[in-house]
């Protein structure tokens, strides 16, 4: 098979869908690799470390996009990207479709063969490819919180930690998944007043087991939720529905309730965020203000940490690459039913029942469209 690999064009997104240890893992099976001149270069992966390891480096995603079997990607496709798709094409990406007809339109019309990070599945119940961004986004989403309470940023001018004397700020995490643990775990390390919330008491004594005293932890009700998210100085957004939009869980009226230069950070935003007054943004403009709270709604956090972020993601990915190389995406899409999960479109049909329900679109079955 041949594997193409183009640069992102995402404002300010500079991970690269495979690395040179991916490529060359590839190669060693037996498959050719095309990679977009650039693909990697602002994180110090450059087009000689891809040659080296086997790939044909090319000036242009058209050149990528025309010669490839399967496309290997990071972010959602752009139109523009989406353009360039042909029918039968493999697109192995985070898609994120639920909150995007414009891009699911785009892929439904181009016949590819679209394979979602966010929803492949492990026998755990878990969330393989979405699990290493999740730990990043959660990891960051403290930084850039406590970064966001400075006085120049439009915060309340609190130090998370606090010093002797001066008590710690309040961390309101909601989700104890990956995104939130990660969250919670950094806040605990900067000595915050923490508290996580989420719906699972399943996963709150689990919480509660690992770190002890150390983290509150609630169950979730509305009732609960205004009343952390009021007295909070920082909340985190870590809500996720696999494949579907993430539910409105913090209203407008409770941000107008919050404190003056408190801080929201939403997680969930790929997912079309869980605060009422999220709204994408960007690392080159993070933040905007609504009722005098500060908002950080980046839509893609692992982005500003690309170098990790490309390592962990492709950790998780390069498994399912070298199996959709290997066996082709039909063969590998029925041997694996984890795999399988992650077919979101295939030939102009959506295959996943939370995409198809959010966007009411008809639904058809993965299972039934791979064995046609």
């Amino acid at each position: 098979m041949r594997i193409g690999v183009p640069k992102e064009i995402k404002v300010h997104e500079y991970r690269v869908g495979m690395t040179p240890a991916s490529v060359r893992e590839v190669v060693h099976h037996g498959h050719e690799v095309v990679v977009q001149s650039m693909a990697g270069d602002a994180i110090g992966l450059s087009d000689d470390a891809y040659r080296k390891v086997g790939a044909t480096v090319v000036a242009s995603a058209e050149e990528v996009f025309a010669t490839a079997d399967m496309i290997v990607k990071v972010k959602e496709p752009q139109l523009a990207e989406c353009a360039m798709l042909r029918e039968g094409q493999v697109l192995f990406t985070y898609l994120h479709l639920a909150p995007d007809p414009a891009q699911a339109r785009a892929l439904l019309e181009s016949g590819c063969i679209a394979i979602a990070y966010e929803t492949v599945t492990d026998r755990q119940g878990g969330l393989p490819l979405l699990a290493p961004m999740s730990e990043v986004a959660g990891r960051m989403s403290i930084q850039a919180g406590a970064h966001c309470l400075e006085m120049r940023q439009g915060g309340r001018g609190q130090l998370l930690g606090g010093v002797p004397g001066v008590p710690a700020a309040k961390v309101v995490v909601i989700g104890g998944g990956v995104a939130g643990t990660n969250a919670a775990r950094m806040a605990m390390g900067l000595e915050a007043h923490v508290t996580i919330i989420d719906i699972n008491l399943d996963r709150l004594y689990q919480l509660d087991m690992q770190f002890g005293p150390s983290l509150n932890t609630i169950f979730s009700t509305v009732d609960a939720i205004e009343e952390h998210v009021l007295g909070a100085d920082l909340v985190v957004g870590a809500v996720l529905v696999p494949g579907a939009a993430a539910p409105k869980l913090v209203t407008r009226e409770m941000v107008s309730k919050m404190k003056k230069g408190s801080v929201l950070v939403d997680i969930s935003i790929d997912q079309g965020g869980c605060f009422a007054t999220s709204k994408p943004t960007t690392h080159a403009e993070p933040t905007y203000v609504v009722d005098d709270v500060v908002h950080y709604c980046v839509a893609n956090m692992p982005g500003g940490v690309a170098r990790t972020s490309t390592f962990a993601l492709n950790n998780a990915t390069l498994p399912f690459t070298v199996a959709l190389a290997n066996k082709g995406y039909r063969q590998a899409l029925s041997d694996d039913p984890h795999l399988l999960a992650g077919l979101n479109v295939h030939r102009g049909q959506l295959t996943y029942h939370a995409v198809a329900q959010a966007l009411g679109e008809p639904y058809h079955p993965a299972e039934h469209v791979i064995a046609a």
